[in-house]
């Protein structure tokens, strides 16, 4: 995937121009501020699945998950 530069007052004036060409060119636009890097607008990629729910089907949840390691009983206190 490609990637090019552009000012933010550059995107801020063709911001819809600039979606359009990423979505139809699967390019990368990085804007910046005074020279540095601020934001980065990619192309979405309709086979990429949402990260969550990834590993759904996938694992097997073993004991309780939600209370603690270590029991009660073996704290130590002062």
């Amino acid at each position: 995937m490609k990637t090019k530069s552009m000012p933010a007052g550059e995107f801020k004036n063709k911001c819809l121009a600039v979606m359009d060409e990423v979505q139809a060119k699967c390019e990368s636009v990085i804007i910046t501020k005074h020279g540095k890097p601020v934001a980065k607008l990619v192309p979405v990629d309709p086979d990429q699945h949402d990260f969550y729910g990834v590993m759904k089907g996938k694992v097997k949840i073993l004991g309780d998950i939600i209370g603690p390691v270590i029991p009660d009983d073996e704290w130590e206190t002062d």
